[in-house]
């Protein structure tokens, strides 16, 4: 039997002596425990040693995804193909299928040859002649070093577990410095009220109350390398008329001690504000030249690490740090909020409030490109940050000066508005529509309508028509005559009363008509008879 055995310094190819041996495997380790016994179970008999790190590399990345190396393969056709015969030892029984497969070599994989492989890494300094220790424990760091930076990905430059913990403390910093100062204030403020009005800025305010400490002593201190002359007359003036209470000088002890923290605390979070800057341009130049040191240091910390931030589409980014406000507006089924983290943006905060949704979505986009380009890129540049801000800075002034732009096309043309012209129609007020009594009497409409019809049958019209007009009344009579007889009548007879209703209608034509004729004859001789008086 042969045992394939892998080390950081190369293949190391064994020939098992005694295979009886193995069948005691709990009992194994005793044959180890001297060179002296390992050299009577096992023998080397060939050893290929890696020339660099880099083929040690490749050799070990082979091995863990369960593949071939090129130095692998030449170790098994050189050594183990003239031996075939022989069953193959090895420790992964996933390359073992591998080597059967396309050296159609016999492998064994069990419990036995597991601790045959840990009783020869035991002896293995011994075992293989020509390696010495220290080469071997070098070559072993150098590996360990190399692989894991190739499992990580890992470069020493972009390490963002600094970045997140750089930006959780500053603001824990900023935290404990607003707690400091208040108290500060308050405390100091029982002696010297107001000072605090006069002086606003916090540090300055800490540094002027440890050099006055109790306020008797105003006048005969020089207050000039902090505060300007204004207001240091007026603070003169103002410990002069003060209403604060007496303290003792071990309170005062105590006040000064705080504003000794303040400020060594002040100086250093100047000191990280600073770090995490250059540690930012390091590991996201482009994402920090789009949204800011601050801004892209809590996304990052947000998302756990800068290749996590990568993953998250353009949408994510935009709401990042707004979950709760966004599953609260899911639940209640309200709007979604538009702006997270990303909301403290320089471009975001110089936008009007009609404008701060449209350009933190478009920031987000450009700043997810930002994130991918600098997390899998392997430029270090700021080129396509700084061109990517340019464009945003471009699209802001644009919706400033309210300049629609096309959305699709070039985007160079004006989109064309119509002006707006105000339209009035003058309307003068009726006074007729509040009167409720009728301008004309009834008997006058009556008349009118009279005169009208007279009018209407004196033109030429069709007979036809005439007859429609002339036959309206009789017509109704007739129908009402008609359904009287209906109802008296039995169901049997309405066949003839139908050919009874057809005939009736065509005598009342032939009267309509022979009576329209009449009046015409009548008129003629009315307008003879006038034509003949003149």
């Amino acid at each position: 039997m042969l045992v394939l055995f892998e080390t950081a310094a190369g293949y190391a190819i064994f020939k098992v002596l005694d295979e009886s041996k193995l069948e005691k495997v709990d009992s194994l380790y005793k044959e180890f425990e001297t060179p002296e016994k390992a050299n009577k179970i096992v023998k080397l008999k060939h050893f290929e040693k890696f020339q660099d790190t880099t083929e040690a590399l490749a050799a070990a990345t082979a091995l863990t995804e369960g593949k071939i190396g090129k130095s692998l393969k030449k170790v098994l056709k050189k050594v183990v193909a003239t031996e075939a015969h022989e069953q193959l030892a090895i420790s992964d029984a996933k390359l073992g299928g591998v080597i059967k497969e396309k050296l159609a070599l016999s492998c064994v994989h069990n419990s036995a040859v597991a601790e045959l492989m840990r009783c020869i890494r035991s002896q293995m300094e011994s075992l293989i002649t020509g390696l010495p220790p220290k080469e071997l424990s070098a070559m072993s760091l150098g590996l360990a070093h190399s692989l894991s930076r190739y499992k990580l990905k890992f470069s020493p430059d972009k390490v963002d577990t600094m970045i997140v913990q750089a930006i959780c403390l500053l603001d824990e910093l900023d935290k404990e410095l607003n707690n400091y100062i208040m108290r500060c204030r308050e405390w100091y403020g029982w002696h010297f009220p107001e000072l605090g009005k006069v002086v606003t800025d916090n540090l300055v305010y800490c540094k002027s109350v440890r050099k006055i400490g109790e306020r008797t002593n105003v006048a005969g201190s020089d207050l000039s390398d902090i505060l300007p002359e204004e207001i240091e007359a007026e603070v003169k003036l103002a410990a002069e008329i003060s209403m604060g209470t007496e303290v003792s000088e071990q309170d005062i002890g105590n006040i000064r001690h705080l504003c000794d923290q303040v400020i060594d605390i002040s100086e250093y979070r100047t000191q990280l504000y600073d770090y995490l800057k250059n540690r930012m341009m390091a590991i996201a130049p482009n994402l920090t030249v789009m949204v800011g040191e601050l801004v892209g240091a809590r996304l990052i910390s947000h998302a756990g690490s800068l290749l996590n931030l990568a993953k998250h589409p353009a949408s994510t980014v935009q709401i990042l740090g707004a979950e709760k406000a966004l599953f609260r507006a899911l639940k209640t089924r309200k709007d979604t909020p538009k702006y997270g983290l990303i909301y403290h943006a320089s471009l975001v905060g110089q936008t009007s409030a009609k404008n701060k949704g449209k350009i933190s979505r478009m920031l987000a986009a450009k700043a997810a490109l930002a994130i991918r380009y600098d997390a899998l890129g392997e430029d270090t540049n700021t080129d396509m940050g700084v061109e990517n801000r340019a464009k945003l800075e471009i699209r802001l002034r644009h919706m400033e000066e309210k300049g629609i732009r096309r959305i699709s096309g070039t985007g160079k043309a004006m989109a064309k508005a119509d002006k707006y012209q105000h339209k009035s129609e003058v309307r003068v007020y009726d006074p007729s529509g509040d009167s409720t009594i009728p301008s004309t009497s009834k008997k006058r409409k009556f008349e009118e309508v009279e005169e009208a019809e007279e009018e209407a049958e004196e033109e030429p019209e069709t007979p036809t028509v005439k007859s429609k007009k002339a036959k309206k009344q009789p017509v109704k009579e007739e129908e009402a005559a008609a359904e009287e007889e209906m109802a008296e009548e039995t169901p049997k007879k309405k066949k003839k009363k139908k050919k009874d209703k057809t005939e009736e209608k065509s005598e009342e034509e032939e009267v309509a008509v022979t009576e329209s004729t009449e009046k015409k004859k009548k008129k003629k001789k009315k307008i003879k008879a006038e034509d003949d008086d003149e």
